[in-house]
């Protein structure tokens, strides 16, 4: 890489930032201890019921707030490309601290919010949620499968658990 470049790589991730003022307003909650294997899969079980009512074919993953797997499951005839989908959603739910539709949200706004692209590690793709307990973010859920609105009814079932 040249100096050059090498400027340039920096000055633009100096502005992302301003890209996600819009997907990021509001604090994030601080990361609490990892998510338990049990609740992992407290997690999953409304999301994929949630699906299962809907006769959607998902795939579910928790990770842990590092983004680490934790639990994954996938319904017979869920296409295979979802899961990889669905851990990249939960990752990204976990690392960026927001649901991932609020990072679709600012790349489907354009101007300022297309530097999300550039994000390494971002899914701007709705399926992805945080899950929070004690106001403390422990994992987040990530489903793969239908659209992408079909894909967060669902996360948000499972998220929910922790309400």
């Amino acid at each position: 890489m040249t100096s050059r470049s090498l400027v340039r790589t920096i000055v633009a991730l100096m502005f992302v930032p301003c890209a996600l003022a819009g997907a990021f307003a509001q604090m994030p909650n601080p990361y609490g201890f990892s998510i338990s294997l049990e609740n992992a899969k407290k997690a999953a079980m409304p999301a994929l019921a949630e699906a299962t009512k809907n006769n959607w074919s998902m795939a579910v993953a928790v990770v842990d707030p590092a983004g680490n797997l934790v639990y994954y499951e996938k319904m017979d005839n869920t296409q295979l490309g979802s899961a990889n989908v669905a851990i990249d959603k939960a990752r990204s739910a976990a690392l960026f601290k927001r649901p991932t539709k609020a990072l679709q949200d600012a790349l489907a706004a354009g101007g300022d919010g297309l530097r999300i692209l550039r994000l390494q590690g971002a899914t701007p793709i709705e399926g992805g949620i945080p899950l929070v307990s004690d106001g403390k973010i422990v994992g987040a859920i990530g489903l793969s499968g239908g659209t992408s609105a079909q894909d967060g009814q669902c996360a948000k079932a499972g998220a929910d658990m922790f309400k």
